[in-house]
């Protein structure tokens, strides 16, 4: 912008010398220069003021954290937040193992992931791995961490690709017990999904900022969570907290159970 006056300048010097005109329309040039490179100036200090802002806010936004239950471990860190949204937050969470049975699942719900978006998100993987194992156990698990409108859909879409019948055989790509795996990271379908040890959920901020919904009574905001089992590597997650301080809940989540690249081997299973 500086550059671009200067040539104004040096073109407005040629002017000089000519008539009362050519003057004229020399201080407008000058003039205009001026003022446009003042918004230039103004325009790059807004940005920088907006910048150092955002990344205090983040800063300031996270939370991080460990946690043990059955001799498992579960850690969390973040800048996901329902307050505010920040395009550029993220979350991650570990887990050394699956929790091994609801018992479990609810006390790391209860008192430790279930108190940030980006730890309740990360807990629909792991009830879905449960729900694998054993039927009831998993049921139990989607219903305390899901939304009340929310439980059918994963219930009966879970049903179909985890269940096995005349019309969908354990071989028929449709059968899918390794989802829970496909958003951990290192899970590929060239690897059989197995993933890094300890599992890791990545996860950012979705580009859809938070809504308040007055028919559901919260705040709903949207989260991506990463993974190489579709071609769109990310896969989006509704989380509402409907009491602030409260805990929070899946709301939506059909990109979890979408069907995923089928797998080249056999499924070891998530420990």
């Amino acid at each position: 912008m500086q550059k671009n006056f200067y040539r104004m300048l040096m073109v407005a010097g040629l002017l000089m010398g000519m008539n009362t005109v050519a003057n004229a329309q020399l201080n407008g040039l000058i003039n205009r220069g001026k003022q446009a490179l003042k918004n230039e100036v103004k325009k790059e200090a807004k940005k920088e003021v907006k910048e150092q802002a955002l990344n205090a806010l983040t800063k300031n936004a996270g939370k991080e954290g460990s946690f043990s239950a059955n001799g498992h471990t579960y850690t969390q860190k973040g800048t996901l937040n329902i307050k505010t949204y920040i395009p550029a937050a993220t979350g991650m969470v570990t887990f050394t193992n699956v929790p091994s049975n609801y018992e479990e699942f609810e006390k790391v719900y209860t008192e430790f992931l279930g108190q940030t978006p980006y730890g309740t998100a990360a807990m629909m993987p792991m009830a879905m791995a449960i729900y694998g194992r054993d039927r009831a156990e998993g049921e139990k698990c989607i219903r305390l961490i899901n939304y009340p409108s929310n439980v059918n859909s994963v219930l009966s879409q879970l049903k179909e690709k985890f269940g096995t019948s005349q019309y969908a055989p354990e071989n028929d790509s449709y059968h899918q017990p390794y989802l829970p795996a496909a958003v951990l990271e290192g899970a590929t379908p060239e690897n059989g999904y197995s993933p890094k040890s300890p599992y890791t959920v990545n996860m950012r901020a979705s580009v859809n900022k938070h809504q308040d919904m007055q028919l559901y009574d919260g705040r709903v905001m949207y989260i991506y969570m990463m993974g190489k089992g579709w071609d769109t590597e990310q896969r989006s997650v509704e989380i509402i907290q409907v009491n602030e301080g409260g805990l929070f809940k899946v709301f939506n989540c059909p990109s979890l159970y979408t069907q995923c690249k089928r797998i080249k081997g056999t499924w070891g299973g998530l420990k």
